[in-house]
């Protein structure tokens, strides 16, 4: 063989070795790689969306079979993405390359809520067997001592991320919320909506500990998030339009008023201010986190329970349900910069890395 002949074959074999190499690449990135800078969105319908956070485009959707997620949590790893599924009565964990279904675990009727503990080695999750899985009637406000006291008590599941083999099984109030731990993880702090409580488990038995009345302040709670800083608890009110600010000895400090049925809330990174969606009034909240005092009022659209910060804190994004898309709002200027259609009945929305949000930090 001349040596332009060698020359030749050396090429060719270098152009397959660095083709395969790049198809290699192209492999591992879509088959492996955990995807970053992204969000998940869950539909009632079924699907998960994933949101490219540098585009805002939806990249990917999945419909697995027989699953109607509403509440999500991403692990710290970002490898799993877990869903509470309402028809199914269980959750299912995805990993999160292609969303593939790698488990589903039986929990009982109308699972709602997703929580990971402070360590991120367990996950919760509520269901509720006495709920039908809607709102509140017209009538709860001035009269929540309703049906829910003859219903079956909601309970909060916990599982072990990566292997999700079931630990053990609280039993709380009716119609159970919002989930958040103390800062040591040692406890469990649940919104019990129809019961106007806040109840504490030992996160690691499941055994109950105490309630927290908070009827004299409000009705139907819905949410409870730490401040970053760990020096107190905000708690959201459904019926009565409520925010309340609780010491770490869940003492209330102070109460405010928020438009139409607020729910899902989270703080900003610094713990400065304190976002609330008032579903009803189709309204993004900005109080100080101190004082409580109002800030900014954004409008948003049709029920958005849910939302989150992206990773750099420049944008937040809401899970507008019965708008069937995601609202994109400035946190700075407060002002709706955007949109995202095509979004049929959005639940839930978390990202990766894991950022502040109504399901995410703290």
């Amino acid at each position: 063989m001349g040596t332009n002949s060698r020359r030749i074959v050396l090429s060719s074999i270098i152009v397959l070795i660095v083709a395969a190499a790049v198809a290699g690449v192209v492999v591992w990135d879509e088959y492996y790689r955990v995807p970053t800078n992204v969000a998940y969105v869950t539909e009632e319908n079924g699907k998960i969306d994933i949101i490219d956070l540098a585009t805002m485009k939806v990249v990917r959707s999945v419909q697995p079979a027989d699953v109607a997620p509403r509440g999500e949590g991403i692990t710290d790893d970002g490898k799993y993405l877990i869903t509470a599924d309402k028809d199914s009565s269980d959750i299912a964990v995805f990993s999160t390359p292609r969303l593939k279904l790698v488990a589903r675990e039986h929990i009982g009727d109308n699972p709602e809520f997703i929580k990971l503990d402070p360590a991120g080695d367990r996950v919760f999750a509520t269901f509720e067997p006495g709920s039908s899985g809607g709102p509140p009637s017209p009538n709860a406000a001035a009269d929540d001592d309703d049906d829910d006291a003859n219903e079956p008590p909601a309970q909060i599941a916990s599982f072990h991320v990566d292997t999700w083999t079931p630990g053990p099984v609280s039993t709380a109030g009716q119609e159970t919320e919002g989930l958040e731990f103390s800062p040591d993880g040692k406890y469990l702090l649940v919104a019990n909506e129809a019961q106007n409580n806040i109840g504490i488990f030992d996160a690691k038995t499941g055994a109950h500990v105490r309630d927290v009345n908070l009827k004299p302040y409000g009705l139907r709670p819905r949410d409870i998030k730490i401040s970053p800083q760990h020096t107190f608890y905000a708690v959201t009110m459904e019926a009565s339009g409520t925010l309340l600010k609780m010491d770490m000895d869940f003492n209330v400090l102070k109460s405010v008023s928020t438009a139409a049925k607020p729910y899902g809330e989270s703080f900003d990174r610094a713990g400065k201010r304190i976002f609330v969606a008032a579903a009803m009034a189709q309204l993004l909240q900005v109080f100080d986190a101190d004082s409580l005092n109002l800030i900014a009022e954004i409008p948003i659209g049709k029920r958005c329970w849910h939302f989150t910060f992206t990773p750099d804190d420049s944008k937040i994004l809401l899970a507008c349900g019965r708008s069937n898309n995601i609202v994109i709002v400035d946190p700075n200027s407060y002002k709706q910069i955007g949109t995202i259609e095509g979004i049929n009945l959005p639940w839930g929305i978390v990202t990766y890395p894991r950022s502040f949000g109504s399901l995410g930090l703290p």
